[in-house]
């Protein structure tokens, strides 16, 4: 059995930028027809364009998955426009930190809603076409990957909300696992170290100031560092699932 993923459909959240782009493409490589969703249509459609000068196919699905309405559309735009649904990679988050005394509390809420309901209401509409593909696809077996972090294993001060949204994620990605596995529906978790995104800049100066303090000066992992994890998780052959994948850099703590 082949490897690679032609014939194969992914959708990947959180497509505009970082993590979410560079596994896009690296999913495009290997020969699935991808569905980029996020907020940011311009940057998706330069995206889609950047797939099919290579050969690949990509379907662009503006959505704000912080409602179970547009996530389930997102999930049926592309199995309407590309046929069906192979993997799904949970990719869309936002990292806002501080102290928790005296916090901002639409910024907690708002990364409950995009990193933890978000990632449920899109595998929620996904899993009875994850079902049909793992029953009647080509590869006999789908995925679902879901982008948590090392702070879904380690709590941190300054990262309250943000480190129990990503508890939360690999909570809910191990029982989701043990549902799903006898129909071969894998799910998976990757929790990312320190990398070299955008994420970070959506703080202010101050709580970035302490963030590179507390790393110093190491060489972060690049977005392509977590594209290649996932590549590897759903590459995959039918019998091996691998559940959990911390990826640190190297000179992290």
């Amino acid at each position: 059995m082949t490897r690679r993923l032609e014939g194969t459909v992914a959708l990947v959240t959180g497509a505009s930028s970082g993590i979410g782009h560079a596994t896009a493409l690296e999913l495009a490589r290997k020969g699935a027809s991808v569905a980029v969703v996020g907020r940011r249509e311009d940057r998706l459609t330069d995206l889609a364009s950047e797939i099919s000068s290579t050969g690949g196919k990509a379907l662009v699905v503006p959505a704000d998955i912080t409602t179970a309405e547009a996530a389930a559309e997102a999930v049926e735009r592309t199995v309407e426009g590309l046929g069906r649904l192979d993997t799904l990679v949970n990719n869309a988050g936002l990292m806002l930190l501080g102290p928790a005394p005296g916090a901002d509390l639409n910024e907690w809420q708002r990364m409950v809603d995009i990193n933890l309901m978000g990632l449920m209401y899109t595998s929620h509409a996904a899993m009875p076409h994850l079902v049909k593909a793992a029953a009647d696809g080509p590869r006999r077996v789908a995925d679902i990957v879901n982008i948590s972090s090392l702070n879904g294993r380690n709590a941190y001060a300054m990262m309250a909300v943000y480190t129990a949204t990503k508890f939360g994620v690999t909570g809910f990605s191990e029982a989701l696992r043990q549902e799903l596995a006898k129909q071969h529906v894998r799910v998976s978790v990757v929790e990312p170290g320190s990398v070299d995104t955008e994420l970070r800049t959506h703080n202010s100066d101050a709580v970035q100031q302490l963030l590179n303090a507390g790393l110093g000066d190491i060489d972060r992992l690049q977005s392509q560092d977590i594209a290649d994890t996932v590549g590897y998780i759903v590459t995959r052959p039918r019998h091996v699932a691998v559940a959990e994948l911390l990826v640190r850099p190297t000179e992290q703590a």
